[in-house]
């Protein structure tokens, strides 16, 4: 790879992790609003809303909007991805990995992608763009360390 071209994807790192963060923050909020509220389809695609207080439903949901409204903004996102990362392991392994071993044969591809997505914006941070950083100043700037590495000349 040529050096000016590293160059370009180093700069790029944080503004490449936020549009990442944005996106699968607005797509899990937009899975707990469609069971908690009834749009986009509703509940699990059936026009419906899950009943409040109803175990775990209801809570996965609350935890899906909320959490994907966080992340999708960057605030407070390394704790709402842990959360949110969190709930869909436990949504994979209580619900879907008892029917079969892959997640393709299960149904649980969103669970565990959700889940690694959320765990990889854990160890990464939020990326540029996010409230954080307005709120809280540039306290998250370890976020993507390896974005700041110097290329390395070959």
């Amino acid at each position: 790879m040529s050096a000016s071209l590293s160059a370009f994807l180093q700069r790029s790192t944080p503004h490449a992790l936020a549009l990442f963060r944005i996106v699968i923050g607005l797509l899990f909020a937009c899975h707990g609003a469609a069971s908690l509220f009834g749009v986009l389809g509703g509940a699990m695609g059936q026009g419906g809303t899950v009943p409040a207080g109803s175990w775990p439903g209801w809570y996965a949901a609350v935890i899906q909007l909320a959490g994907g409204v966080l992340v999708m903004f960057g605030l407070g996102t390394r704790a709402a991805a842990f959360i949110s990362s969190g709930s869909m392991a436990y949504a994979y392994f209580s619900t879907h990995q008892g029917t079969a071993l892959w997640p393709i044969q299960n149904g649980g591809e969103a669970s565990a992608m959700y889940c690694w997505a959320f765990l990889l914006l854990v160890f990464t941070g939020p990326g540029s763009w996010a409230l954080d950083r307005i709120f809280f100043g540039e306290r998250d700037q370890e976020a993507a360390p390896a974005a700041r590495r110097e290329p390395s000349v070959v």
